[in-house]
């Protein structure tokens, strides 16, 4: 790595540092996990605490630290956007569900080429993440890419150094597209790099891709539209080559199966549909089953049941896909058979 690389990256996870300690200040509810849902929730607290004066404090510090501070009671929930399994649920006595929609895009600096244009296979993604693909004038990019004239010059590969949720829904895609990628990398919250330097957080990385020239990067789509970052197109299961969007991300979300008995446990990358954006996925949240300040579990449930209710709009205006109405009747449901006080009353009634 070099001097200057260095300096930077050094510079920007401090920055990153700063930007999760400033979270929310206000008193009230706490959670912590991903930074995939950190711009909506951040957005859902400042109307929530208007209407109600009750305060949100979301430590944006990623999916794993999120399940590892609700395992340890530290916070009043948890988020990730990688589900946990219903067996793992159950060991750490966890209830779960998903509190919005979204997508995951690869985000690339390079000179000269503008956002949307540049078009790539789940084939040569897995090929350049795995170091396989080392400049953007290599024959694999070129082919699918003959109107934009890319540099002969060595991509900055960059990835997410933090246990992450939009790592694992990023890594579980590539498995599905890349054999070489499943047999050599596999899925995760982290994963044993083949190539690239990690940035913490989506933050991080979009920090990382704006400043380092010929990067290429992934972070959940409202980071890349906020900060005007250069996404790439993806050729989808349909052999289709489709833009992040709204429409795409409901085409992939249209496939979702969700069922309460096992956690809403579900996983939405490579959808069938010629319209389906390929690295679609839910955030989840995750909280105890027995709560042992009722009260407040309580408040943390009315925040999302508020949300569901009232922030469909803010969604969508930063590109996430809200909850069906079916789905988040089924949610409420599964809050009151499944989290209770500790006598064994449901709290939400």
């Amino acid at each position: 790595m070099n001097r200057k690389l260095k300096q930077l990256i050094i510079g920007t996870a401090a920055t990153a540092a700063v930007i999760f300690s400033g979270a929310s200040q206000a008193t009230g509810i706490t959670g912590a996990g991903a930074t995939f849902p950190y711009p909506i929730y951040a957005k859902w607290a400042e109307a929530y605490r208007a209407k109600t004066g009750v305060g949100l404090n979301y430590q944006s510090i990623g999916s794993g630290g999120g399940i590892k501070q609700i395992q340890a009671k530290t916070v009043d929930f948890g988020a990730s956007d990688a589900p946990l399994t219903l067996d793992e649920l159950n060991k750490s006595n966890l209830a779960q569900f998903p509190a919005v929609m979204g997508g995951v895009v690869p985000v690339v600096n390079i000179v000269g080429v503008e956002p949307g244009k540049l078009k790539l296979t789940g084939e040569t993604l897995a090929n350049i993440y795995l170091g396989k693909i080392t400049k953007w004038s290599d024959p694999q990019i070129a082919a699918d890419n003959k109107e934009l004239k890319l540099p002969d010059e060595v991509i900055t590969v960059v990835h997410r150094a933090d246990g992450s949720g939009t790592t694992f829904l990023f890594t579980n895609y590539l498995t599905k597209v890349s054999a070489d990628w499943k047999s050599k990398v596999g899925e995760g919250k982290a994963v044993q790099w083949p190539a690239g330097t990690g940035g913490k957080g989506n933050e991080g990385v979009a920090s990382y891709v704006q400043r380092i020239k010929n990067s290429i990067g992934y972070v959940e789509f409202a980071y890349a539209k906020q900060n005007k970052m250069a996404h790439a197109q993806l050729k989808n299961r349909e052999g289709q080559f489709v833009q992040p969007n709204d429409d795409s991300f409901k085409a992939a979300a249209a496939y979702a199966s969700w069922d309460s008995k096992n956690g809403f446990y579900e996983i939405v990358t490579d959808e069938p549909g010629k319209e389906s954006w390929p690295i679609t996925g839910a955030s989840f949240i995750m909280i105890q089953k027995v709560q042992d300040k009722p009260e407040t579990g309580l408040e943390v449930l009315k925040f999302f049941d508020w949300a569901f209710a009232n922030g469909s709009k803010m969604a969508e205006d930063l590109d996430y896909v809200p909850l069906p109405e079916k789905l988040q009747q089924l949610i409420r449901a599964s809050w009151k058979e499944q989290i209770k006080d500790a006598s064994g009353t449901a709290i939400w009634k």
